[in-house]
């Protein structure tokens, strides 16, 4: 297999502020045609499985390097810290409003809810849970913190009519 061409890196991000005219924001509906866009092509290339595979494995990698960036703390804050720490960032940058429901580190499990969800809210309802990059970044995200792998999976979604995104994370 070839090296990849774009290993990611902040850099390759460039510099938001060349846009000296249009700033560094996209609206929402941007940023859904390229995501909905990609979806359709790897489907009808891998099937739908391997589509949200991929998603998965992208929004992984994204969390994975969020973390790094913004999340990363090397004191290792307590999960209450880290926990306002994210939901800040997350609000800030526009991705969602982020609460945990419940977390018992014992046992290796949390449920997180995301509110107005940069990938799904106000799409039209589907018969299936939307969100498999959510999946994959807040597994990439918890994974970093906790220095443990953990699966993710969303169990209610706005698609679905829940109006809020609902994600069951466990130790792995």
């Amino acid at each position: 297999m070839a090296k990849p061409r774009y290993t990611f890196y902040w850099d390759l991000i460039g510099d938001v502020d060349a846009r000296e005219n249009l700033g560094p924001l996209v609206r929402v509906e941007v940023y859904r045609l390229m995501q909905l866009c990609f979806r359709e092509v790897l489907e009808k290339h891998y099937g739908t499985e391997q589509a949200d595979d991929l998603f998965r494995d992208g929004g992984r990698l994204a969390g994975e390097h969020f973390y790094k960036r913004f999340l990363a703390d090397p004191g290792s804050p307590d999960l209450s810290s880290f926990v306002t720490k994210m939901q800040t960032k997350l609000r800030d940058l526009g991705i969602g409003i982020v609460r945990v429901e419940k977390a018992n580190l014992e046992q290796g499990t949390l449920v997180l809810t995301v509110d107005e969800d940069l990938d799904c809210s106000g799409l039209p309802d589907l018969d299936h849970e939307f969100c498999a990059y959510d999946e994959g970044f807040f597994e990439g995200v918890l994974s970093s913190y906790m220095q443990r792998k953990f699966r993710v999976r969303e169990v209610d979604c706005w698609c679905t009519g829940a109006r809020t995104c609902r994600f069951m994370a466990e130790i792995v």
